[in-house]
């Protein structure tokens, strides 16, 4: 059966500036780190794209890496684009990313000219795009100086491979230093990727978000849910299908009673506020200061409907927050 988007996409969602830029993403975004791979099933897959984007989600976020195996991410949603979203393009943006191991050898992963250029040439046939909306450096080099890294974005937005450049994981130091080569070669910059949810408030503590709105970049996080942490799975123990038993990027060893006590106490206060764990979550991130987008991962098309739908409640009093504050202490 052949896909028609929802008519009534744009009537709800709501979108911000990154940054000073004329770019605006939908608050909610989707990220294909995990369940879009070769190993997943396609129909559920493509049911989660024509979901998000039926709800206004106009942003899908990749990397080469991302499957498993590595690149079957992007050539699923390349499938999906081309079944199904070809004639939106141009309502959509899609980003990708470079930076971690890819292929064998010196130049398969890191920050060189080589690798960045390279990968993105990779990501394009994959996806089956001329261009990507924003490319993005996954993580900085400790070997790479940052100026060769951001020429590498530099030329591949010149020659309209993509329209933006992104960066992933900096810290500020190194985040100010890319800003700063960026904006001298006029490059379209608009987006700095960070890890940030409740439980993880290292890029806060470190200025991140203050650097970015000092500078007009917009900031996306990822794992706003601290993965499925942040959510009702793990209030009762840990299930024996979650990923934590899974032992993958989350351990089964890292949810010790003292987590499981605050995560029952958010609960709570989520509750209060007439949201589950998971909207309140979502709601947090994108009330810090210098927040775009929350990058969100799904396995089932209800849950991204579930997110969505609470973005009716983004506003906290200052008792909610001191709250969570203490909670989180």
């Amino acid at each position: 059966m052949s896909y028609s988007p929802d008519p009534g996409r744009y009537d709800s969602m709501a979108y911000r500036r990154c940054g000073r830029s004329g770019l605006r993403l939908p608050v909610v975004s989707l990220g294909l780190w995990h369940n879009f791979g070769s190993v997943d099933v396609y129909e559920n897959c493509r049911r989660m794209v024509q979901t998000a984007f039926d709800l206004g989600i106009t942003h899908f976020d990749l990397a080469n890496n991302y499957g498993p195996e590595p690149g079957s991410a992007e050539i699923t949603f390349g499938r999906i684009l081309k079944q199904d979203l070809a004639a939106w393009r141009d309502e959509l943006v899609i980003s990708s990313k470079a930076g971690y191991y890819m292929w064998p050898g010196p130049y398969g992963e890191w920050g060189s000219r080589k690798n960045l250029i390279a990968s993105c040439d990779q990501s394009l046939r994959r996806l089956g795009v001329e261009y990507v909306d924003i490319f993005y450096h996954h993580r900085p080099d400790p070997d790479t100086p940052v100026e060769e890294s951001m020429l590498a974005l530099d030329q591949i937005v010149r020659s309209g491979k993509a329209l933006y450049a992104g960066i992933s994981n900096y810290g500020p130091e190194r985040a100010a230093e890319a800003i700063r080569v960026l904006r001298e070669l006029k490059t379209p910059f608009v987006l700095h990727q960070v890890r940030y949810n409740m439980l993880d408030r290292a890029h806060e503590r470190q200025g991140s978000f203050r650097l970015l709105q000092e500078e007009g970049v917009g900031g996306i996080v990822f794992s706003p849910l601290a993965q499925g942490l942040l959510t009702g799975r793990y209030l009762d123990g840990i299930p024996a299908d979650s990923r934590a038993a899974r032992n993958g990027f989350l351990k089964a060893d890292s949810i010790t009673s003292e987590l499981l006590g605050r995560i029952r106490a958010l609960d709570a206060i989520a509750r209060g506020r007439g949201q589950t764990l998971a909207e309140m979550a979502v709601a947090w991130v994108l009330a810090q200061p210098g927040v775009t987008s929350a990058l969100v991962g799904a396995s089932r098309p209800e849950q991204i409907r579930d997110i969505v739908a609470g973005l009716s409640k983004l506003d906290f009093s200052a008792a909610e927050l001191a709250a969570i504050d203490t909670v989180l202490a």
